[in-house]
């Protein structure tokens, strides 16, 4: 149409405006993609360094666990020491992260869309996440501490 009108008229780049759209927030799009696959991957390290610390613990205090099952500690007690020593340590990692976060927000404030860099929604969102995946990789060494045979833990020491 614009061609018919004034045939001298240069334009470049004709095409639909969804197609328009789609080339304007394509970086921003992918930045975003990117930042989440990488937040997974650092959450994932962060859970597997939980489980293996747990788990290191777990097996050198294998005599302190044999001890208190023979004495008869109950399991779900045992269970909950680990869990919350885990517990403990994510809980200190939240508070330490979250200052640094609140600290560093007016750097990272010109890389969010949508979404401040105080959103309490957000912070609240990842650290229950946080705290989730901890639970899951806190719990299986406490489970495996519970389940031993305080004789077998014993007679090895």
């Amino acid at each position: 149409v614009v061609w018919q009108l004034d045939p001298e008229r240069p334009m470049f780049a004709v095409g639909p405006m969804s197609q328009s759209w789609d080339w304007q927030i394509a970086r921003p799009r992918f930045s975003a993609l990117l930042s989440g696959v990488f937040s997974l991957f650092a959450l994932l390290l962060a859970a597997i360094g939980l489980y293996s610390v747990l788990s290191f613990s777990v097996s050198q205090r294998g005599l302190e666990i044999g001890v208190r099952l023979a004495f008869g500690a109950e399991r779900r007690g045992l269970r909950n020491m680990v869990v919350g020593q885990g517990m403990r340590l994510v809980a200190i990692g939240l508070a330490v992260g979250c200052l640094a976060a609140l600290g560093l927000s007016r750097l990272l404030e010109s890389l969010l869309f949508s979404v401040g860099a105080q959103d309490l929604t957000t912070y609240l969102a990842t650290g229950l996440v946080m705290l989730a995946s901890a639970y899951v990789a806190s719990y299986l060494p406490a489970l495996r501490a519970s389940s031993v045979d305080p004789a077998v833990v014993l007679r090895e020491q």
